[in-house]
C-alpha cells in the first residue's frame, strides 16, 4: 500500500448521523448576453449527514462550482431551498468555509499570520488564540514553516495553509473546489491523505468538487455524479469500500471503471 494512503478507518456509524445540509429542488440560471438565460443547474436535491464526505463528480461545465457557490452563500438559487441545520442559507458564514483551487493566501503575511487571519474579530484570549494556531500548524504539518511567507513555500504547503486557515474556524461544512488540481501527482496524493486524516480527527462534513474519478473513489462516502446542459444529479452513488483504500485494489479499480462509463 502507498505510504500516502495510510488513513484511519472512519466510524461506520456515519449513516446513523442526522442530516446537517439539505438542498431541495434548486435551479440556477445565468444571463450570458443572449436573449435567453442559460440554465446551469436543474432540480438539484440531496442531503448531507454530519461527518459525511461527499464528492461532486462530473465533466467541466456541469455546474459543480456553481453548486458550491450556492452552498457557500456567494450566490442565491433562482428556485429551491438550501438549509443548514434547518436554517436557510442566504449569505456566506463561518459555519460553511471554502477551499479554492487557488490558495488565495495573503502574500505579505507569514504562514502563521495567514492561519491566524480567520480568527480576527473573534473573542479569544491571547494565550488561547496562540495555542489554537499552534495546534493547526501541527495538524497540517507546518510548525517549522510558521515564519515563512507564501512565496517561500511550495504549492502543496500553500494549500495546507489554506486548509488550516478555514479549519481553525471549526466550520460545520467544508466546501472544496478542486483544491489539488494544480498540484503534481505525489503532492496531490499527500494532500488527499491529509484531508482524510483531518476529516477523521475533526469530523466535519465535506463536499469536495472534482472531475477526477480516482480522487472521488479514494475520498468519498458518496459520489454525486453530475450530468450537464443543464447540470443535474445523474446518480447518487454510495461507496462500500473499506478504508484505507488502495488504488491498486481490484475492487477500487473496478468501481473506477464503472463510474467512468457512467459519466
Amino acid at each position: 500500500m502507498s505510504r500516502y494512503l495510510q488513513v484511519v478507518q472512519k466510524d461506520p456509524s456515519i449513516s446513523e448521523q442526522p442530516h446537517i445540509l439539505d438542498v431541495e429542488r434548486v435551479y440556477k440560471k445565468f444571463n450570458n448576453g443572449d436573449t435567453a438565460a442559460k440554465a446551469v443547474l436543474e432540480d438539484i436535491s440531496f442531503s448531507a449527514r454530519r461527518g459525511e464526505l461527499i464528492c461532486i463528480l462530473g465533466r467541466s461545465g456541469c455546474g459543480k462550482t456553481t453548486l458550491l457557490n450556492l452552498l457557500a452563500g456567494f450566490i442565491a438559487p433562482d428556485q429551491g431551498i438550501i438549509s443548514l441545520n434547518d436554517q436557510l442559507v442566504s449569505q456566506p458564514g463561518p459555519e460553511r468555509c471554502v477551499v479554492f483551487q487557488e490558495d488565495a493566501l495573503f502574500p505579505w503575511l507569514t504562514v502563521r499570520e495567514n492561519i491566524a487571519f480567520g480568527l480576527k474579530g473573534q473573542r479569544h484570549r491571547s494565550v488561547q488564540k496562540e495555542e489554537e494556531i499552534d495546534r493547526f500548524l501541527k495538524l497540517v504539518g507546518l510548525s517549522e514553516f510558521a515564519a515563512y511567507l507564501p512565496g517561500e513555500i511550495s504549492g502543496g504547503m500553500k494549500q495546507r495553509v489554506a486548509l488550516a486557515r478555514v479549519l481553525i474556524l471549526k466550520p460545520q461544512v467544508l466546501l472544496m473546489d478542486e483544491p489539488f488540481a494544480a498540484l503534481d501527482a505525489q503532492t496531490r496524493e499527500e494532500m488527499q491523505n491529509l484531508v482524510l486524516e483531518l476529516w477523521q480527527q475533526l469530523a466535519h462534513t465535506i463536499l469536495f468538487v472534482t472531475h477526477d474519478v480516482t480522487e472521488a473513489v479514494l475520498l468519498a462516502d458518496r459520489i454525486l455524479l453530475f450530468d450537464k446542459n443543464p447540470g443535474r444529479i445523474k446518480e447518487d452513488i454510495s461507496l462500500e469500500l473499506s478504508r484505507p483504500r488502495e488504488k491498486e485494489d481490484q475492487n477500487f479499480l473496478s468501481l473506477c471503471r464503472v463510474i467512468r462509463a457512467r459519466i
